[in-house]
């Protein structure tokens, strides 16, 4: 996971930047990839970028700010997702006395199922 260079809307005293997670993907998987994640935005939704990490403020892909650095083969291209620990940077920011979080790689577990989140983009239906 990075952080980015762009920054939060700031609210009372949290600000912070955006971190984002990456996946490589071959450029042929990336529309399939965003039509398929976009339906989850209760998750991490769509990516918010794919190509060079730059035009995020990354230096450095191969230099990630939290966790383990992810291989990215001649064939593929980093795909970035807004992250859950992105209100740890407002966090900080805020320089709170104590607040309760996750852990970046320790996801929040609930008993709500995929299906229940999933938006259906493709559906006709008025509601």
């Amino acid at each position: 996971m990075y952080r980015t260079s762009l920054k939060n809307q700031q609210s009372g005293p949290f600000q912070g930047n955006l971190v984002v997670s990456m996946r490589p993907y071959k450029e042929s998987q990336i529309e399939e990839v965003n039509q398929i994640t976009k339906s989850y935005p209760g998750a991490h939704g769509g990516p918010i970028h794919w190509g060079n990490p730059d035009a995020l403020g990354i230096g450095d892909i191969h230099d990630p700010d939290y966790g383990d650095v992810t291989h990215i083969n001649n064939d593929e291209v980093p795909v970035f997702w807004a992250c859950g620990v992105t209100p740890q940077t407002a966090l900080e920011a805020a320089k709170l006395p104590i607040a309760i979080t996750h852990a970046p790689g320790h996801m929040f577990i609930a008993d709500v199922r995929d299906e229940e989140m999933r938006l259906d983009f493709n559906s006709n239906a008025t509601e």
